[in-house]
Order: C-alpha cells, then sequence, then structure tokens
C-alpha cells in the first residue's frame, strides 16, 4: 500500500527569515495594519507634498530662469503619482503601487540624468552628475518608510541603484564629448593628472556614481529593517490591545488596568474567600417558546448588558454567561476589603436595574422578566484551566453554593437569597444596611448535605 507524499515545503530565501512572526488572524491586528498603512499613505503623500513645494521654491533660487518650469512640471507628475498611490494602496502586495513606486523612481533617474530639453545649454553631458542630484533619491526614501513594508523599502533600494546605473551607463555610451574641454583641463592642471581628470568636463566619474548608488542601497536596507522593527511593534501593540479588550469582557477597567501591568497574574493557581452571585431569568424556557428568535437574542442582549453593567460598576468579574443567566465574582483576580459588601450592593443594584428595564416593558407593551439571585461567602480556587485554549476559572463549593442559592429564589418566590456566610462577611466588612431581608434557619438545599441558614429579598 503506497504511502501518500509527505507535503512539501517551500524552500525559504535570505529574505524570508527576517520576515515578520506569523500572528493569528484577528481584527484587532487586521485593523491596526490597515490602519497603519492607510495614515502611513496619507502622511506620506502630505509629506511628498511639502517637500516638492520646497523643491519647487529652491530651484528658482538656485536656477533663477524660464526653463526652470519643466522641474515644476516634473514636480506636479511626482505630486500627482503620489495621490494615485494613496488611491491604490492596501495592506499586502499591490502590484499597481509597485508599478508607480517604480514610475517614481524610473522618472526621478531621467529627470537627473538628461538635461532641461527646454534649456540652451552648451554643458556636456556628463556635467549632469556633477550638480549633486543625486540626494533627491532620498527623499523619495524616506517618505517610503511611513507607509511601504520592509521588503518595498529593499526593492526601492535596489531599483533606484540599478536604475542609476543603467542611467549612467547610457550617459556614458551616447555622450559626446568635447575633446576640447577635456585638452584645457588637462592643460590647466598638468602637474596633478587626478585632479585634471576630476575636473574634466566629459568625465562621467563612474567610481562616483557607483558610490552613490551603494551607499543608497545600504541606507534603503538600514531603513527596511527599522521599518521591520516597527511594524513588529504595532503587531505587539495590536495583540496586546487584542488581550485588553478579552480582559475587559471578564473584569472591570480599573482590575483590567491593574492586570495590564501584571506578568501573567492569571496563571498563578491559587485559593481564597471570594463572593460568588448568580442570576438567572426565572422560567426563561416558556417565556421564549412561541416568540421569534431574532427577538429572544436581542432580549438576552439587554439583560446580559445591563446586568454585567452593574457587575462591572461594583469592581467585580464577569466570570461567565450561562445561557439567561451570568455568573460574577468579587474578589477576583484580587481580594478586596470589602469584596461581600460589593456583591450584595451589586445584587441590589441589578434588583433596581430590572424594576426600571420592566417598568419601560410594561410601557411597550412587552411582559415583565423575573429573575433570581443567589449570593454566597466562601473559599474558591482560581486560576487558567485548558491546554491550548486557556479560561480564567473559579470553581470550588463556595460555586455550587450560590448556584443552589439562586435556584432557590423560584421555590421561595423571592429575588435574592444570601448565605448567612456572605452576610456575615458583609457585617465584619462595614456596617451597611441589611434590612429588607429575612432570616430562614435550617434550609435545606439541593446538593447540599447541611442545612444552612439563608436570608430573602423579596
Amino acid at each position: 500500500m503506497s504511502q501518500p507524499d509527505a507535503p512539501t515545503q517551500k524552500k525559504k530565501t535570505f529574505f524570508d527569515r527576517f520576515d515578520l512572526p506569523q500572528t493569528q488572524d484577528n481584527k484587532y491586528t487586521e485593523v491596526a495594519l490597515t490602519k497603519h498603512k492607510s495614515e502611513g499613505l496619507f502622511l506620506a503623500v502630505r509629506t511628498r507634498w511639502v517637500a516638492l513645494s520646497a523643491i519647487a521654491v529652491l530651484i528658482v533660487f538656485v536656477n533663477p530662469v524660464i526653463e526652470v518650469l519643466y522641474y515644476h512640471f516634473v514636480l506636479s507628475l511626482f505630486a500627482l503619482n503620489g495621490w494615485f498611490m494613496c488611491r491604490v494602496g492596501r495592506v499586502g502586495q499591490s502590484r499597481a503601487e509597485l508599478a508607480l513606486i517604480f514610475v517614481d523612481l524610473a522618472l526621478l533617474t531621467i529627470t537627473m540624468i538628461l538635461p532641461n530639453p527646454f534649456a540652451a545649454s552648451d554643458l556636456p553631458l556628463a556635467m549632469q552628475f556633477r550638480f549633486g542630484n543625486f540626494v533627491y533619491f532620498y527623499v523619495f526614501l524616506a517618505a517610503g518608510t511611513l507607509a511601504y513594508s520592509w521588503r518595498t523599502m529593499i526593492a526601492i533600494g535596489t531599483w533606484t541603484a540599478v536604475m542609476w546605473g543603467i542611467g549612467v551607463g547610457v550617459a556614458w555610451w551616447v555622450a559626446e564629448p568635447d575633446a576640447a574641454l577635456s585638452d584645457a583641463a588637462r592643460t590647466a592642471f598638468s602637474a596633478y593628472p587626478r585632479l585634471a581628470e576630476f575636473l574634466d568636463p566629459n568625465e562621467i566619474l563612474i567610481g562616483l556614481r557607483l558610490q552613490e548608488a551603494v551607499v543608497f542601497l545600504i541606507v534603503a536596507v538600514i531603513l527596511a529593517f527599522t521599518v521591520r522593527r516597527f511594524n513588529m511593534l504595532l503587531l505587539n501593540n495590536a495583540a496586546l490591545e487584542r488581550e485588553r479588550v478579552n480582559l475587559s469582557r471578564y473584569f472591570s477597567p480599573n482590575v483590567v488596568e491593574e492586570l495590564s501591568h501584571n506578568d501573567e497574574p492569571l496563571k498563578q493557581i491559587r485559593t481564597h474567600d471570594v463572593a460568588v452571585l448568580f442570576i438567572d431569568i426565572v422560567d426563561f424556557t416558556s417565556f421564549s417558546e412561541g416568540r421569534d428568535p431574532k427577538d429572544v437574542i436581542e432580549l438576552l442582549r439587554g439583560f446580559h448588558g445591563r446586568m454585567e453593567s452593574e457587575v462591572f460598576r461594583f469592581d467585580g468579574t464577569l466570570d461567565k454567561y450561562l445561557g439567561d443567566g451570568l455568573m460574577a465574582t468579587f474578589g477576583t483576580p484580587f481580594v478586596g476589603e470589602n469584596d461581600a459588601t460589593r456583591a450584595l450592593d451589586c445584587a441590589r443594584a441589578m434588583t433596581v436595574t430590572m424594576e426600571i428595564w420592566n417598568a419601560e416593558r410594561r410601557l411597550a407593551g412587552e411582559p415583565e422578566i423575573h429573575f433570581g439571585i443567589g449570593l454566597h461567602y466562601g473559599t474558591v480556587v482560581l486560576g487558567d484551566i485548558g491546554a491550548n485554549r486557556l479560561e480564567f476559572a473559579v470553581i470550588g463549593n463556595t460555586v455550587n453554593v450560590s448556584n443552589r442559592l439562586e435556584a432557590l429564589t423560584r421555590s421561595l418566590k423571592v429575588r435574592v437569597v444570601i448565605s448567612d456566610a456572605l452576610r456575615d462577611q458583609v457585617l465584619r466588612e462595614s456596617t451597611p444596611a441589611l434590612e429588607g431581608f429575612e432570616r430562614i434557619p435550617n434550609q435545606s438545599i439541593r446538593g447540599i448535605s447541611e442545612k444552612l441558614t439563608i436570608w430573602t429579598m423579596k
């Protein structure tokens, strides 16, 4: 029996070793890259227009003749090309964008090497290289760091070096040297042959042109890896933002702020006392029967949103959604001085919020939402669980008791049931007003072997 062919791996090139690390696709990374690209292109085009405007003014002072308008026309082409780049630019490979970059460099090379066609000049073609025009390539290279990838930056450096080399070669090939000028230079500096060669108007100085291209390419590579490093920081920041948003789904804003300044505090498995709160919609199954699923989902969103806000308002942790209910803890991931008090205050605030919402529903002709809340205080185990997909979990008998207390609200026809342990802890933390609660001793609770003293509020 033949074995299936092993998957072939693409051989990595030298540049593949420097690619950005593969990150899991997520909206935060995509948004960060898209935002960086769009802002970078916009800034690059604005910078280009400012630079071109400055150059347009500069060349008038350097060469105050009417023929300089030719270069103004060329500058306007660069400005227009920049606008096109902004239109076609996007995250990832864009052939149109690369083509426009190529047009940029080709146009600049031609402008630097060929003389102004509208200017009457008796200078040899080689003199075009004596004006130091190559420095203008650096303007486009610098602007490229604002928007392009590190590979594109290396491409800009490579293309420029190649085009400049080709341009120099063509100029050397087609130039018609003025022998009289060369003779005059050799005669004037006969005692200094190297100086005579350097000052020869017909001399292109190939070595110097090569130096320009090589140094430009080196600078382009250095800037490319600077861009790569910046992009890595951008991706890391996107990952951190994603983690921060994930934390904000479970913890209140101030707890998220605290967690963001700690090194992996959730991975530390530990045991301490916390207050656990369960809230659930009563008879949700019968309530949702016969209703449009979209209406049911919207109702759950409204319920969860309101209850989640109260949990976070009292610095609680949203442990999980439970269909038509949720579980919240107070004292996780960090123990506070008044965890039980905040849990009880949260339960009271939830009842007020539900009363307001039910009043709104009555005015809209919609049925009221009945709910039950259970609270208990005791020892739990908390930390990350799972292998590949981690989840912050709070487990222990305290969680089970709290869940059973919430279920007890149905048979007792009350809205809130708290344990005696939670009430005692509230009294130890402060001296709050506990009016409205009725004591029920020796209450049997399903799944709990011993009877508990509970307190109820209608």
